[in-house]
């Protein structure tokens, strides 16, 4: 049983992207908190992290990288996106660790070179994109599908067992006691007991 909870191939690779960014604006100095900076970071920060669920952003992935020799089909590039404030979560998906390698470096590349093409506001100035941690590819666990389903055809087999069962005691016409004669209506004339071994 714990082989079905164990990552394996079939299950494909993931990584995990964490970064934060601020737009790169010359703010003005003045006395008091830093709260305006940390806000401006955290709207920048939402911003990319509904466009990197568009298509226009796989997009772009796809064709950095086809530059660095790998051709993918943008809609296959499965990816998700969340941000907690100012520190946004970008996880990849893909069934081999070498081409997932080259697609999340193809999506950094996109996050730090190309979100002024996208947003205007951002004055032609590429957003500042700073990756927190390393990008680690690592197994991911298999579909639900894959871990259960040795659980899931061993009870379908218990259950085509039983109803098999079932089906031949209910279709049996073999007679072996007085009472099923009895209740085909035929008479009994005697009956021969069993032999049992005197002790």
């Amino acid at each position: 049983l714990p082989s079905l909870f164990r990552p394996t191939q079939s299950g494909g690779y993931k990584t995990t992207i964490r970064y934060t960014a601020a737009q790169v604006l010359n703010i003005p100095e003045r006395d008091g908190d830093y709260q305006d900076i940390w806000l401006a970071s955290e709207l920048t920060v939402n911003a990319l992290t509904d466009w990197v669920r568009t298509s226009s952003f796989v997009q772009e992935v796809a064709e950095v990288a086809a530059e660095n020799g790998l051709q993918v089909e943008p809609l296959a590039i499965p990816i998700a996106a969340d941000n907690a404030r100012s520190i946004g979560v970008l996880e990849l998906a893909w069934n081999n660790p070498d081409e997932l390698q080259i697609i999340t470096d193809a999506a950094i590349t996109v996050l730090q070179t190309q979100t002024h093409i996208f947003f205007p506001q951002l004055e032609n100035e590429p957003a500042r994109v700073r990756i927190l941690d390393m990008p680690i590819i690592s197994p991911a666990p298999p579909p639900l599908t894959d871990r259960f389903s040795p659980l899931i055809k061993l009870g379908l087999g218990i259950i085509g067992g039983l109803g098999l069962a079932f089906l031949a005691e209910y279709f049996d016409q073999t007679l072996r006691t007085k009472t099923d004669l009895a209740a085909l209506g035929i008479p009994v004339v005697g009956s021969i007991p069993r032999y049992r071994k005197s002790r």
